[in-house]
C-alpha cells in the first residue's frame, strides 16, 4: 500500500514539474544552439576565398542515421589543410525528427572550415522543413567563392505537392541577374565558373521532372555551364575540361552523366554510409574531382 501511494506522489510530481520533467515532443520547435548556419558560413566562405582563383571543397550526402560515419568524414577532413568549404547534400534526417538535425549539426560544427547544407526529401517529412530552415536557413542560396558561384537549390518537389514552386526558378532567374550584373560592372574579376548544388538532379523520383527541361535551360545560362562537348571517362575518378558542374546525391551511389546530352555533367555522390566524401578542385583550367575513402 505505501508502495502505491508513494507511485502517486511521484506521479503527480512529475505532472505538475512541467514540461522540464520530459523530454520533447520529436517535432517541438524548441532549437538549442547555433541556427541560421547557411548564411552565417557563406558570409565567412566569401571571406575567406575572396580574391582567390582556384578554390576546393568537399561534398558529403545522406548522412541520416549515419552518425559515426560523418564524424569519421569530419575528423578525415580536418586533418587536411587544402579544403576551403565542405558541402552536406542533405537528407541530413530520416524523419524529420528535431534531434536528427541537432545531432547532425552539432558532428558538422567540428569542421575546421565553414559547412553550407542542402535540403534533402527526407528533411521535409514532419515538421523537418520548418527545423532545416530554422537550423540551417533557407534552401536557397548563391554566394561567391573567389570567381566561381556556388547556387544551392532545393529540389526535392514531391515533397511539396506543388504547394511552392521547387525548384524555384524566380531565385535561379534573380541570380543569374545578380551574376550578370557583376560581370557587366566588374570585368576585372568576372565569374568564369558555376558550381549548381542540389540534393535530386532531373529525372530522378523526387524532381519536377514536368520542368526538367526548363530546369536546363535555365542552368545552362551560367557562366561555365553554356552547353559544350565534354571530355571524360565515365569510369574515372578525376579528371573534367568542364568550367562548371552540377552536383547532387540522393540515389546513394557514384554517377556522372550529361543529363541533357548537352555537356552539362551532373556529378551523384555516394551516401556517407560507403565511407567516401568526394574533392572537387575549380581554377582556370577547369574543375577535377576525386573520391576520397576514410
Amino acid at each position: 500500500m505505501r508502495f502505491r501511494w508513494f507511485t502517486v506522489i511521484i506521479m503527480t510530481v512529475l505532472l505538475l514539474g512541467g514540461c522540464d520533467a520530459f523530454d520533447y515532443h520529436p517535432y517541438s520547435d524548441e532549437i538549442s544552439g547555433m541556427t541560421d548556419i547557411n548564411p552565417k558560413n557563406i558570409a565567412i566562405i566569401e571571406q575567406l576565398c575572396k580574391g582567390k582563383n582556384e578554390i576546393k571543397f568537399a561534398f558529403l550526402t545522406d548522412t541520416q542515421r549515419h552518425y559515426d560515419e560523418t564524424l569519421d568524414a569530419v575528423r578525415h577532413i580536418n586533418q587536411r589543410d587544402d579544403i576551403d568549404f565542405v558541402v552536406n547534400g542533405g537528407d541530413v534526417s530520416d524523419f524529420g525528427m528535431v534531434k536528427e538535425f541537432l545531432w547532425i549539426r552539432d558532428i558538422m560544427n567540428r569542421l575546421d572550415v565553414p559547412y553550407i547544407t542542402l535540403i534533402g526529401n527526407h528533411d521535409c517529412l514532419g515538421s523537418g522543413e520548418h527545423t532545416f530552415h530554422k537550423v540551417f536557413g533557407s534552401s536557397n542560396f548563391g554566394f561567391m567563392a573567389g570567381n566561381k558561384f556556388i547556387m544551392g537549390l532545393n529540389t526535392v518537389a514531391l515533397e511539396y505537392d506543388y504547394s511552392e514552386p521547387v525548384p524555384d526558378f524566380g531565385f535561379i532567374r534573380n541570380q543569374l541577374l545578380t551574376i550578370n550584373e557583376w560581370n557587366s560592372t566588374h570585368p576585372e574579376q568576372q565569374i568564369e565558373q558555376t558550381v549548381v548544388l542540389m540534393h535530386a538532379r532531373p529525372y530522378n523520383d523526387v524532381f519536377n521532372n514536368n520542368v526538367a527541361t526548363i530546369f536546363n535551360k535555365f542552368v545552362d545560362q551560367f557562366p561555365g555551364l553554356t552547353p559544350a562537348a565534354p571530355t571524360f571517362d565515365s569510369g574515372a575518378l578525376k579528371g573534367s575540361k568542364r568550367n562548371g558542374l552540377c552536383i547532387n546525391g540522393h540515389g546513394h551511389n557514384y554517377h556522372v552523366e550529361d543529363t541533357f546530352n548537352n555537356g552539362i555533367l551532373y556529378h551523384q555522390i555516394p551516401n556517407i554510409a560507403e565511407r567516401v566524401y568526394m574533392v572537387f578542385t575549380l581554377n582556370e583550367n577547369g574543375y577535377e574531382y576525386e573520391m576520397v575513402s576514410f
